[in-house]
């Protein structure tokens, strides 16, 4: 952010979807900035994203909390290192108040599509109720674990007993007594077993593939400690810059797959294991894929969990889903009364269902259906002038705090939008060369990484790792830290006489990926 927008200045009109953290601290930073005109779309009838919607037992962050919140709004008071969903969305209330940002919300009110009309550079959304609105910017902010992936299953329908995903959990159900099955075992699932297994009659526990879990160790913060840090904010953003130094330079290694510091962390998860008395289930419980190829996943009771007598490990397979449970590949039929779904998301379905149509009258789903999901920096796609879409492809992290990839992000998108209104331009569009540029050194860096060593993930679509930044989070802020307006076009209100082109800035050129 260069500077502060003046008051004579007219203010674009400024379209946000999504009021999760990445919308919500966008939309902060364009008040401090003194942007007033723009608002967040929100489907839901209160924010928070993903904090508003997993609820269920345990849920919790697998990030330190002291990291996983806005640099400019550090909270020194978190009861813990880690801590759970509901404290997250105060956390995120708080900010939405203290800064004012919740008037600009409109709660309650999906977009089902957008449409920028080349002849005037405005974007044109138009709801699920069929409200039309006009913006000149539009910026995504739903994220990439948005909506619940519930695999299709022979029968399921004819299930007789409850059955749900774990991020729309029915609280009204009394699981206790009953028999339960659980359809999934990674992030989500390790953190509400335990909890189901404490009153259930039973357990079972359908793994398809097993693991890398390594401890949490999970404690309170005390009140001198807490006292403490909010006292100095220097030692505060150092005990941040630490947090984030350590999952940069212990974790960041081994997604890259280097020798030593994978069988450190190797160790940690053997270690974790060998909480699990029996050795027939430990040998179950052993991956069949490097470490990191997947999301390492943080518990200090899961193991603990499947030692006890009403928990069940199946790795048969599921054949279909009967009236009374869940048929093996066996052919042997496992009752239950409760079908948890703790099978995670559509993360590699960006922005779906909405239909966004670009120049041409081209949609961003036909072009990456046809080139794969990709963008320049995960944040803008050649084609869609004035378009930003925040945690998109190729910015999703497997070793550090989302957090900071979204304020690298936010500071992005506000320095385009000043480039634009400095430069008396109508839209900024990144071209169709420095986007492929971009994705083809990211795809090769993402090729020496660990994920790439595995046939499918949530990472991956097509053959293809869609979903991941392939450096240091370092790296991402370099390359964010300004717009390489070698990189992109803008298109002036006026058009010169003799030229029917929109004008190209020059400027130094700067690494495509660090």
């Amino acid at each position: 952010m260069e500077q502060a927008p003046q008051e004579t200045r007219q203010q674009p009109r400024i379209a946000i979807i999504g009021s999760g953290f990445a919308g919500l601290g966008l939309a902060i930073r364009l008040k401090l900035a003194g942007y007033d005109d723009f608002t967040i779309y929100e489907k839901a009838g209160a924010l928070g994203g993903t904090w508003r919607d997993n609820t269920y037992p345990g849920a919790c962050c697998d990030v330190r909390a002291f990291n996983y919140c806005y640099s400019f709004e550090q909270k020194t008071d978190w009861s813990a290192h880690w801590v759970p969903w509901d404290e997250i969305l105060a956390y995120m209330n708080h900010c939405a108040d203290k800064y004012e940002v919740r008037s600009h919300i409109r709660f309650g009110t999906p977009i089902a599509a957008a449409r920028y009309d080349e002849s005037t550079a405005v974007w044109t959304l138009k709801t699920a109720a069929g409200e039309t609105i006009d913006a000149d910017f539009l910026i995504t902010g739903t994220g990439q674990l948005n909506r619940p992936f519930v695999p299709e299953i022979e029968g399921a329908d004819g299930f007789a007993g409850r059955a749900f995903h774990s991020a729309a959990w029915d609280h009204d159900f009394d699981y206790a007594g009953k028999k339960v099955a659980v359809i999934g075992n990674a992030a989500s699932a390790i953190q509400f077993i335990p909890h189901l297994a404490r009153s259930a009659a039973e357990v079972n526990i359908f793994q398809r593939s097993a693991n890398w879990i390594i401890p949490r160790g999970n404690r309170p913060f005390s009140e001198g400690a807490k006292r403490l840090l909010g006292r100095s904010r220097l030692l505060a953003k150092l005990y941040r810059a630490a947090i984030w130094s350590y999952y940069e330079g212990l974790m960041y290694p081994i997604i890259r797959g280097v020798p030593g510091f994978t069988h450190y962390i190797r160790r940690l998860a053997r270690r974790a294991l060998a909480e699990v008395d029996d050795p027939a289930l430990r040998a179950k419980l052993v991956p069949d894929y490097p470490i990191g190829g997947k999301r390492v996943l943080v518990s200090d009771n899961y193991y603990k969990t499947l030692n006890r007598d009403n928990v069940h490990v199946v790795d048969a397979g599921i054949e279909r889903i009967s009236e009374r449970g869940i048929v093996t590949r066996e052919g042997n039929e496992i009752q239950a009364d409760l079908i948890v779904y703790g099978t995670g998301f559509r993360s590699t379905e960006f922005l779906a269902p909405m239909h966004i149509v670009g120049r041409r009258g081209v949609s961003l789903e036909e072009q990456w259906q046809r080139n794969g999901s990709e963008a320049y920096l995960g944040t803008v796609v050649p084609g869609f002038p004035n378009f930003f879409t925040m945690y998109g492809p190729g910015s999703n992290l497997g070793h550090n705090s989302i957090i900071f990839m979204f304020e690298c992000q936010i500071r992005y998108i506000l320095a385009s939008i000043e480039l634009v209104a400095r430069t008396n331009s109508r839209s900024i569009e990144v071209t169709a060369a420095a986007c492929e540029e971009f994705n083809r050194r990211l795809q090769k860096k993402l090729a020496s990484a660990v994920w790439a060593k595995l046939d499918h993930s949530w990472y991956i679509s097509g053959g293809k790792i869609v979903n991941n930044w392939g450096g240091s989070t370092v790296s991402y802020w370099w390359r964010t830290r300004n717009v390489d307006r070698d990189h992109f076009v803008l298109e002036p209100r006026q058009r010169p006489e003799r030229t029917r082109q929109p004008e190209r800035a020059n400027a130094g050129k700067a690494s495509i990926v660090g």
